[in-house]
């Protein structure tokens, strides 16, 4: 049997905030996920059932003011709304005894993504508690492979 090695199909970046503290957008909704990212993929070279997309991405969030329990998920969506399949997420308590910026990092994959020329993914954040705050950076890849 011959393996062939991954190739390469697409990759994209989406970077809303470069450096620490370069933004302050408040969550304003609680347990509510709110659109932070998007990117779409050309998907279209793949090998049915052999296609795979693999993301990573940094958010920095700052607590509330008045410091209270937080839990922060993030959730990734193969489409363009947060009604589309959720094919990742990942929950994190903030550290109370923290007073400045706080860094999520994560990475998954979608294994057996869909053959198409303009497959999207979002990245949505979700709060638990008012007066959290997105400070930067922010930073996600997308990059998609095929067997």
């Amino acid at each position: 049997m011959i393996v062939l090695p991954a190739r390469l199909i697409d990759s994209k970046t989406s970077q809303n905030a470069s450096y620490a503290n370069s933004i302050a957008i408040p969550i304003t909704t609680v347990d509510t996920p709110t659109l932070i990212a998007q990117q779409t993929l050309d998907l279209s070279e793949g090998t049915e059932d052999l296609t795979h997309v693999v993301f990573s991405g940094v958010v920095a969030i700052q607590l509330p003011l008045l410091p209270v329990a937080t839990t922060i998920t993030i959730f990734i969506a193969r489409g363009l709304t947060s009604s589309d399949l959720y094919v990742f997420s990942a929950a994190q308590s903030l550290d109370l005894s923290l007073v400045g910026p706080q860094l999520i990092s994560f990475s998954g994959s979608d294994f057996n993504a869909p053959i198409s020329a303009d497959q999207a993914y979002s990245v949505f954040i979700q709060a638990s508690a008012l007066g959290t705050i997105r400070v930067g950076p922010e930073s996600y890849i997308f990059t998609a492979y095929s067997d």
